[in-house]
């Protein structure tokens, strides 16, 4: 795993300074703090920072093909480089390393970009190739490994693993990009599609950027997406074989390194699976790790004993607690962008467990979005069979009305918490889930934004993009396009960047198994009732793994990796709270209303509802735009 850097002059060759690039990479050095290295040439730089996993002293960064016409730096993995190296060996190509970079330069010069479909990995890559003066920028299927990007002033492209990497150019502009921020409020994260610095964006997951120099810069190109629009056949038994061949192989290929290795274990199906199946696969015992609560009711930590116990692992385990609140500094220092998933502190503390024992960790990440594990896929598999018997001329005055009228009960039991389901019967289903999934409705962030805040982003909201998302899906029903928008939307700008930046931040590689693109084919093509059965998700995954693991284990109500934010926020951090509504980026940029903020604050320290999850983003919100020194 490492970070990469660079800048490019598309329409004139400027000599690039290897000193900025140089300035770029060490930027990023706690994702590689065992190499770094820079090249350069008319009009291009590349840089690189190594975390040595394999060929640990035999493929230094930049790369250049054997024939010195291609140069390469590459952030990730590729499971298949041997398979690949053989193929390519057969048909006259030459090595001089034993890595995976090499193999993806050879398989570039055989393949040209067509070479992407044949990589099995997590990636991000720069390759310049000297013969078209042409960068080649690459990021993997899912978007397991980022890749910033941003034109400047002086015509150039630089592009870097981590925000941090482009913000080490001093022609890069740090104004804040309003969509961005009501993007972050919609969701909790800014998501691929957007940057919170303007001028700045993402590569997006699966696809690639071709620029030559001496043309404008063209737009990104989709080179995979994901299909829901094929059923298979076969009968439960031949369906089940088949997972279970398709998860070995997945975790087989991610247990090759050349340093020690082990696994996140929360006592969850997911990770539970990989851990069962490392086992089957190791001589030895494979090491664990998992982080529990000083909160019982959210504490997950002897499920995970239980699993470690059963196969035998070499187990460890921590407590997160209030007071770990203070590092809050430091996980927005990892993110650069605001970012208020809330389980990033006990996965970072997870991260620096592992990191004591090994320097590369499997996760269970992926199997949700790809099986249906999530709650809120399968009520709206459920709310579509009922959006179906209804009329939409119906349906909306019906459902909209109760919804209206429904109070906001967060304090009732959830059988009683109606309002956003009626609200979300009474839309379309791209909509309704759209609601779901959302941390706040465009009315209650209208609520909070100033009149001159709410004039800047008219006519944006969040929302639109996954609503435009679900309806162009390959998908043939309701339950294949909240899927796809998990794994297309959800997945890369909150889990993914979650794993990656609390992971690299202590030169810890994460590799995700689950998320092996095969699996997932495989995944999408299941009928609804082997995703979905008796109001619960990942029917056949679970059914596949009763060989392994015990029932509690496997049907236990979900839990997720929950952090108790909200009983933190009525009781040690409630001062925190507070103290939004005068923080000077938040409350005085003229992006809120304070007042607004301040009735958010009293009302959930005082009980009267849940606005844990809000405060939080509006706190991370306010730490981030303060060290990125930006405004609105």
């Amino acid at each position: 795993m490492c970070g990469i850097a660079g800048i490019f002059h598309a329409e004139t060759p400027k000599p690039v300074d290897p000193a900025r690039v140089e300035r770029m990479c060490d930027a990023l050095v706690h994702r590689g703090p065992d190499g770094s290295g820079v090249w350069t040439a008319p009009g291009v730089g590349l840089g690189h920072r190594r975390l040595s996993v394999i060929d640990l002293e035999g493929s230094p960064q930049p790369m250049h093909s054997i024939d010195g016409r291609c140069v390469i730096v590459f952030n990730g993995e590729i499971y298949n480089f041997r398979e690949l190296r053989r193929e390519l060996e057969a048909s006259g190509a030459r090595f001089r390393t034993s890595g995976d970079t090499e193999v993806i330069l050879a398989a570039y010069r055989r393949w040209g970009v067509d070479c992407l479909a044949r990589l099995d990995g997590m990636f991000a890559f720069a390759l310049y190739d000297l013969d078209k003066r042409a960068l080649f920028l690459a990021r993997d299927r899912f978007g397991v490994k980022p890749l910033f990007l941003a034109p400047l002033a002086d015509g150039s492209l630089v592009f870097a693993s981590e925000l941090k990497g482009l913000l080490a150019h001093p022609l890069l502009r740090r104004r804040a990009n309003p969509q961005a921020i009501d993007a972050f409020l919609a969701w909790g994260y800014v998501p691929d599609s957007h940057a919170i610095l303007e001028g700045t964006c993402k590569l997006a997951a699966g696809h690639f950027l071709w620029a030559e120099q001496g043309r404008a810069l063209p737009e990104p190109r989709r080179w995979w997406d994901i299909d829901f629009s094929d059923r298979s056949k076969g009968s439960e038994a031949d369906l089940s074989a088949e997972l279970l061949h398709l998860m070995r192989e997945a975790v087989q290929s991610r247990m090759v390194a050349d340093v020690p290795l082990g696994a996140f274990l929360s006592g969850g199906v997911d990770s539970s699976s990989v851990v069962a199946l490392m086992s089957e696969a190791s001589a030895q015992a494979v090491r664990t790790c998992s982080i529990g609560f000083d909160v019982a009711g959210l504490d997950e930590t002897s499920h995970a004993e239980a699993v470690a116990q059963r196969f035998g692992t070499k187990h460890t385990a921590r407590r997160v607690g209030h007071e770990d609140f203070a590092e809050i500094d430091a996980l927005v220092t990892m993110f650069d962008e605001p970012f208020a998933d809330a389980s990033a502190l006990p996965t970072w503390r997870v991260c620096q467990l592992a990191r004591e024992q090994v320097t590369v960790a499997l996760s269970g990440d992926g199997a949700d979005e790809a099986f249906a594990g999530y709650r809120r896929q399968v009520f709206h598999a459920g709310e579509e069979r009922l959006r179906s018997l209804l009329p939409e001329g119906v349906r909306g005055p019906l459902f909209g009305t109760l919804g209206r009228l429904w109070p906001k009960a967060d304090w009732a039991p959830r059988p009683l918490r109606a309002k956003s389901t009626l609200l979300a019967l009474a839309a379309s289903g791209e909509e309704g889930y759209a609601r779901g999934l959302s941390a706040t409705t465009p009315e209650q962030r209208a609520a909070l934004y100033s009149e001159g805040f709410s004039r800047e982003i008219a006519g944006f909201r969040a929302e639109d993009e996954l609503v435009a998302l679900m309806r162009v899906a390959p998908a043939r029903s309701g339950l294949d396009r909240a899927q796809y928008a998990d794994l297309a939307f959800w997945l890369p700008g909150d889990i993914l960047t979650k794993v990656d930046r609390t992971s690299m931040a202590v030169s810890l590689e994460a590799r995700e198994p689950l998320l092996d693109h095969r699996l997932v084919e495989f995944a999408a093509r299941l009928p609804e009732r082997m995703r979905v059965r008796g109001g619960t998700g990942k029917y056949l995954l679970k059914r596949c793994m009763e060989r392994y693991l015990p029932h509690d284990i496997l049907y236990r109500p979900k839990q997720g990796f929950v952090t108790p934010i909200a009983e933190w926020l009525r009781g040690p951090l409630a001062g925190e709270a507070r103290a939004i509504a005068s923080s000077p980026v938040v409350a005085e940029s003229g992006m809120f209303d304070p007042s607004a903020l301040a009735r958010l604050a009293e009302a959930h320290i005082a009980g009267r509802s849940d606005n844990s999850r809000l405060l939080w983003q509006l706190l991370m919100l306010e730490k981030s735009l303060t060290r990125l020194g930006i405004s609105a």
